[in-house]
């Protein structure tokens, strides 16, 4: 019972669910064409930020490939320089050999130096490597050891570089064995820069400032270094003839490092430990999501206010702990709202805590446009239908199952199926259980702190109240209907006739307020506990017509069962007797007697288990159906009026024999007044030929609603009925106009 082109479909099933959900449609309308334009305004300004965007990218690009231009043409220029310069000086090949020779054998004296040494240096840094592993949260000795190992670190990169060129594999293999150890003690260094680096927002709480600093002079240093090689394996690759000839571009063997890479890499390590500790918390307790998440923004305050002056400005670091911080709480948020089993109240958690989670932002300088994606891939909206969707759905399943005990019990008529209340009226087992179930889902949407999620759950509830009374009054009709039936098995009918009452009995608990007793029915309670969760305007113009509705339904399926119970005791009680009436057998028998003795004995049996406000429409339905019955009985096979037979004091002695019973209840008065019609037959009976026309005349002034069917069949029952009679009281009918009014009871006799 009750929004990607897939969803659209599944989404409005499951909001037009019954025929009354098509009075949401101008609503839906309305709301849809609202967030149509919401997005059409953002994507208006997302394509214009792009489009500056891609525009300032493409200058950009200009201004690059000018400036690579520029620069090809420079170097363009010193090749052609060197190569007329070495025909200007008189043996230049000559001068160029020895500077050669010599420049290489300073290089090799350097190299010698550097191996010889390489052990003794390593060593050392072992050394100072060990003291910090004494005291982690200072390392003394970082600036130190940095710059020894960059020195062995290139000592190594240049002399694998020049065996590699020679060519010489068993070299290579011993100078790969030479410095096997150097790969032992970089793994140690990193571990303690790693180690910094995950430490160092509690570094920056602690104020050790020294060590921050020390920390990004060596990551600063790496990224320069990485800086040039990036930029000097570009342009190899991009002029290769031209570095083929310039040595000063073939002279670098250092490798691309990563430090800066792996600071990040660190950033984002060490809050996926604090998103990974705050997550079993979170699940425990989705209402303080808040507060489990003061470390993030502590984090941030801490590198804002004691991290950015110790920094490069060129990283930006605020910046970028922001985006990285920013795109895990986006990754962890999507997380958790995708995953299958996440349960209302987390659902609620996590839209309570997106608009905490920018207002905190703010007071830290960030606008919502600085930080993307949005937190939630702005899916507020279709969490909040999501949630507002599993409450809705709780209450139909709700409903569901207990409609089907009912149903089962209904129509199987077990004994103990029915239950009865203080005062030992009958009732059904599961309508106490529906008003609870209603009241409790109406807590969880109204903890939801929003008006759309709790009206729309109420608006669901509606339905699902409305399609229970119209499942009600199906299901009564479609079985009291099998019991009319001239070979219907009468077994079980005296549980289905309690099972109406019992019915009627739950409609009238569902509002029956007495102010004298201080007592509620469930809609009023209901009502009460809506219209504090809700808008003014809801009430108004929602909830007071949708309960007002309800009402009218409780006390139109308690009405409708009622009816039907006496419409079940004119069928099987009365049948034999019905056909009697207006016959020569009505003359000597007391039928309208005997009916009156059934009626009392009826009375006495269900009085009891029947709630007070219901005997008055019992007895007032009693008396309307045998009115009815009682003026139709002119359509049976051997009723005659002759104009000897006693017919008007019969009918006068039926009336007051009914008058005599009826008039001991309250509702007397207005059946008196109904059983006047009986008196307007009486006429038409006794009138002369030629005065029926005058009598039908008054009486369809009196009943406007009258039908010819009906008065013709009354006059056929007359002993001297003719055609000019009929056509007199038709030519009549078509003199008189009567405009419509409230239906009298000439309206159920057709």
């Amino acid at each position: 019972m009750a929004d990607t082109s897939d969803g659209v479909p599944v989404q409005l099933a499951e909001i037009l669910r019954h025929p009354e959900d098509l009075d949401k449609i101008p609503f839906l309308m309305a709301e849809f064409a609202r967030k149509k334009a919401a997005v059409d305004e953002q994507l208006k300004v997302g394509l214009k930020e792009q489009l500056e965007i891609t525009q300032s990218g493409m200058n950009a690009i200009g201004d690059g490939q000018r400036t690579v231009n520029q620069i090809k043409e420079e170097l363009m220029k010193i090749d052609k320089l060197c190569a007329e310069s070495q025909n200007m000086i008189k043996d230049f090949p000559n001068i160029n050999l020895v500077s050669q020779v010599h420049r290489n054998f300073t290089q090799v004296e350097a190299m010698k130096a550097n191996i010889e040494s390489f052990d003794g240096r390593l060593d050392e840094l072992a050394r100072l490597l060990g003291e910090d592993d004494n005291d982690l949260e200072n390392q003394p000795n970082l600036l130190n050891i940095h710059y020894g190992l960059t020195q062995l670190r290139d000592i190594r990169d240049d002399a694998m570089d020049q065996i590699r060129r020679a060519s010489d594999s068993s070299l290579e293999n011993t100078l790969q064995n030479h410095f096997e150890r150097l790969d032992d003690v970089v793994n140690w260094f990193d571990e303690h820069i790693g180690q910094a680096c995950m430490n160092l927002i509690p570094l920056v709480q602690a104020d050790n400032q020294s060590m921050v600093v020390r920390l990004a002079v060596v990551i600063d240093e790496e990224e320069k270094a990485d800086k040039k090689v990036k930029t000097l394996q570009d342009a190899q690759r991009e002029y290769k003839d031209l570095a083929s000839r310039l040595k000063s571009m073939n002279n670098s063997a250092r490798q691309l490092r990563g430090y800066k890479e792996k600071f990040l890499k660190a950033i984002g390590l060490y809050a996926q430990q604090q998103f990974d500790t705050v997550n079993d918390q979170f699940l425990a307790d989705p209402d303080k999501l808040a507060k489990i998440m003061g470390w993030y923004f502590n984090d941030l305050f801490a590198v804002k206010k004691g991290m950015v002056e110790l920094m490069p400005r060129k990283w930006k670091i605020f910046k970028t702990y922001t985006d990285i911080y920013h795109n895990l709480m986006h990754d962890w948020l999507i997380q958790r709202i995708d995953d299958s089993d996440l349960s209302p109240l987390h659902m609620l958690g996590i839209i309570d805590w997106v608009e905490k989670y920018y207002a905190k932002m703010g007071k830290l300088g960030w606008a919502a446009a600085d930080l993307m994606p949005q937190v939630l891939d702005n899916r507020e909206q279709e969490m909040i239908r999501e949630y507002r969707q599993l409450i809705v759905k709780s209450v139909d399943e709700w409903m569901d199952r207990m409609f089907l005990t009912d149903k089962k019990s209904f129509l199987e008529r077990t004994s103990d199926s029915l239950d009865t209340n203080e005062h030992g009226h009958f009732r059904t087992k599961t309508l106490g259980d529906m008003w609870r179930m209603l009241h409790e889902q109406l807590l969880v949407a109204g903890e939801s702190g929003r008006a759309d999620v709790a009206e729309g759950v109420i608006d669901a509830m509606f339905a699902a109240l409305r399609w229970r009374q119209a499942q009600w009054q199906k299901m009564v009709d479609e079985d009291v209907a099998r019991y009319k039936s001239p070979t219907a098995d009468q077994e079980g009918l005296h549980v289905i006739q309690d099972w109406l009452l019992a019915i009627a009995n739950d409609q009238i608990a569902c509002i029956d307020d007495n102010e004298t007793t201080n007592q509620i029915g469930y809609l009023t309670r209901f009502q009460r506990e809506l219209e504090v969760i809700v808008t003014p305007q809801y009430i108004g113009t929602r909830a007071n017509p949708e309960l007002e509705s309800l009402r009218d339904g409780f006390v139109d399926l308690g009405t409708h069962c009622i009816t039907s119970f006496v419409s079940l005791i004119f069928t099987i009680d009365f049948s034999p007797v019905l056909p009697e009436f207006f016959t020569q057998k009505w003359y000597t028998e007391f039928t309208i007697k005997r009916i009156i003795t059934t009626f009392e004995d009826y009375l006495t049996d269900y009085q009891s288990v029947l709630h007070p406000s219901l005997l008055d429409i019992f007895v007032e339905e009693l008396a309307d159906e045998l009115l009815v019955r009682y003026l139709l009985s002119v359509r049976n096979r051997n009723a005659k009026f002759k104009r000897g037979d006693p017919f008007t004091e019969k009918c006068k002695d039926d009336v007051l024999t009914a008058f005599d019973w009826f008039g001991k209840y309250p509702s007397f008065p207005d059946i008196k007044a109904k059983w006047r019609v009986v008196d307007y037959l009486v006429r038409m009976l006794e009138a002369s030929k030629a005065d029926v026309a005058d009598v039908y005349e008054s009486f369809k002034r009196e009943y406007w609603d009258l039908q010819m069917s009906w008065v013709e069949s009354a006059l056929r029952a007359r002993d001297d009925y003719d055609r000019a009679m009929m056509n007199a009281v038709k030519a009549k009918a078509s003199e008189v106009y009567i405009e419509r009014s409230v239906e009298t009871i000439m309206g159920k006799i057709k």
